[in-house]
C-alpha cells in the first residue's frame, strides 16, 4: 500500500482552503525571513532545493545561482519563478539531483506532513546525497512541545517532531547540528491576524524574546 495518505487533487484542495486569501501577506512576511536571516546560511553563488516548496515564497524570493522547487502538489508548479527548476515528487524518491552538487536544502513547515519516520528518514538521506560536504540543511516547523493540542488542528499533521527528536534523526543520517533552537517564530501563518512587517524585522532581532514566543523550531545541520 501507498504510505502516501493525499492524492494530488487532495493537495490542491487541502492548502488552497488553508491559505486562500494569505498569499500576498505570507509573500511580503517571507521576503523579511529570506532577506534578513535565512541568507545567511545560502551563499549567492550556490544552489539550493526547497523541500516542500508549497506556494515558493522562500524559493523565489531567496538568492541563489541555482534554485530548485520539491513538491508533491502540483499547483506548486504553477507558483514558481522562471529561475526556479520544480520537481514534483514524492520526497523519500530517489532526487533528481547529482549526487554533492547543492550547498542548501530548506524547508518549513513540512516534515510533520510526512505519513512516517522511516519515510522521514529516507528524506534526509536523499538529501544528505545531494548535498555538497559541508553543505547544510536548514529545518524550521512545530515544536509539539509547545502546541501539543493545536498541532492536531491540521488534516494533514502526522508527525510530532521536537528540535531533538529532529536532531537526533539527523546526526542519524549523517548530519552534524549546527543549530538547535526549540523556539524561533510563533507556529502559524494560516490563522489568525496579519501583523505589520516592522514587529517581525524587530522579533527577528531580538532572539532573546523568541522563548516567550516562539512554537517552532528551527535546526541547521551540516552534512559531515
Amino acid at each position: 500500500m501507498n504510505e502516501l495518505p493525499h492524492s494530488d487533487s487532495d493537495l490542491e484542495a487541502i492548502y488552497a482552503r488553508r491559505f486562500s486569501g494569505k498569499e500576498s501577506y505570507r509573500i511580503r512576511v517571507w521576503s523579511v525571513l529570506t532577506s534578513q536571516f535565512f541568507s545567511q546560511w545560502i551563499p549567492k553563488t550556490g544552489t539550493v532545493l526547497e523541500l516542500g516548496c508549497g506556494y515558493c515564497e522562500f524559493i523565489n524570493q531567496i538568492e541563489a545561482a541555482g534554485k530548485y522547487g520539491m513538491d508533491l502538489n502540483p499547483s506548486s508548479g504553477r507558483n514558481t519563478g522562471k529561475d526556479v527548476v520544480f520537481l514534483q515528487q514524492d520526497c523519500s524518491a530517489p532526487w533528481p539531483v547529482e549526487p554533492n552538487t547543492l550547498d542548501t536544502v530548506f524547508t518549513s513547515n513540512f516534515f510533520e506532513h510526512l505519513p512516517s519516520k522511516p519515510l522521514l528518514e529516507e528524506t534526509l538521506r536523499q538529501a544528505w546525497k545531494s548535498l555538497k560536504p559541508g553543505g547544510r540543511l536548514i529545518a524550521m516547523g512545530p515544536n509539539i512541545k509547545y502546541v501539543p493540542g493545536a498541532y492536531w488542528d491540521f488534516f494533514d499533521h502526522y508527525l510530532a517532531l521536537t528540535e531533538l527528536s529532529l536532531g537526533e534523526v539527523l546526526e542519524k543520517c549523517g548530519f552534524e547540528i549546527e543549530r538547535s533552537d526549540a523556539r524561533f517564530l510563533p507556529y502559524t501563518m494560516s490563522q489568525g491576524a496579519e501583523y505589520p512587517l516592522w514587529t517581525l524585522k524587530l522579533y527577528l532581532a531580538m532572539p532573546f524574546v523568541w522563548p516567550l514566543f516562539g512554537k517552532q523550531f528551527l535546526v541547521v545541520a551540516r552534512k559531515r
